[in-house]
């Protein structure tokens, strides 16, 4: 059994330069890295550096970034059967400065996102599978699939993102597990959700929907964990920022490889917080949870 993870696929350029300001002038880059990324790309890494077997369900390019992309991922020890392969590769350029204030320049054509066909291509990698993740950037007919086939199946199934508000409903219904950044929250909320209360009043709405675990990050404060019977505040580590881009792909990986061995929600919150603290800490959104693996 192994967790599939549904979601982008693509190629990330990070560039490093000591400050972010102005239109105009010329920036000098101090360092530069190209590599595997997009969210369920990162995700999956972030498993199978945690020990987790696992999938993807994505699209690359039928291009050399594509194949390299494909390569670097099946080096992870990801199981890339049913990527699909067409057009040209998804690409992120993020831009961080030495505040870790970054600048995202993302060309995803439509034909880099998932259709509801491609998740039927995939069918039987989410039969197989006992969780299924869900990447909601994806379009909603898309994720939607995924997550019934996924609860069809039987699997754990989580959704991680923004929320269509016209599906929301039908999406809470399918999922056990969600989790949003604090601007899908305020989505989601219809207003800023800057507190731990306004985090509590939001997930206890979504826990009536469906889930049994919701999980929102607050910004400048941290991620609120919220059950059936329980919550927990997990704060914002004290350790330098470098970039933060990545940090809630690692705290999904956290969080699901300690589900699986059957963790209660605080010590999934802990591995989680954990794993997105470790990604902060260096350039580009690519996880590095090795020494996680038996934590």
């Amino acid at each position: 059994m192994s967790v599939m993870v549904v979601g982008q696929i693509g190629r990330d350029v990070v560039l490093q330069t000591p400050e972010l300001s102005g239109t105009g002038g010329t920036h000098p880059v101090r360092e530069r890295r190209e590599m595997l990324g997009g969210k369920g790309a990162n995700q999956a890494v972030g498993l199978a550096q945690l020990g987790v077997p696992v999938g993807l369900i994505g699209v690359v390019g039928a291009d050399e970034p594509g194949a390299s992309a494909l390569e670097q991922a099946s080096s992870d020890g990801i199981d890339t059967t049913h990527v699909i392969r067409r057009g040209t590769t998804a690409l992120v350029v993020s831009v961080v400065d030495d505040s870790a204030n970054r600048l995202l320049l993302e060309h995803v054509p439509q034909h880099a996102l998932l259709t509801p066909d491609d998740i039927d291509r995939g069918r039987p990698g989410l039969l197989a599978a006992d969780t299924v993740s869900v990447q909601l950037q994806q379009p909603i007919s898309s994720t939607l699939r995924a997550a019934r086939q996924g609860r069809q199946a039987g699997a754990l199934v989580l959704a991680d993102g923004a929320v269509d508000l016209d599906h929301s409903d039908e999406l809470f219904e399918l999922v056990h597990v969600f989790r949003a950044d604090a601007d899908e929250a305020e989505l989601v909320a219809g207003e800023p959700v800057k507190t731990p209360a306004a985090a509590m009043a939001l997930a206890t709405r979504i826990l009536h929907k469906g889930p049994v675990l919701v999980a929102l990050a607050i910004s400048g404060v941290g991620d609120l964990l919220v059950w059936r019977n329980g919550s927990r505040l997990f704060p914002l580590s004290d350790a330098p920022v470098v970039d933060r881009t990545g940090a809630g792909d690692a705290f999904m990986a956290g969080l699901i490889a300690a589900l699986r061995r059957d963790a209660d929600p605080v010590q999934a919150g802990h591995l989680a917080t954990a794993a997105a603290s470790s990604t902060v800490g260096h350039l580009g959104g690519r996880p590095q949870l090795d020494g996680l693996r038996h934590a």
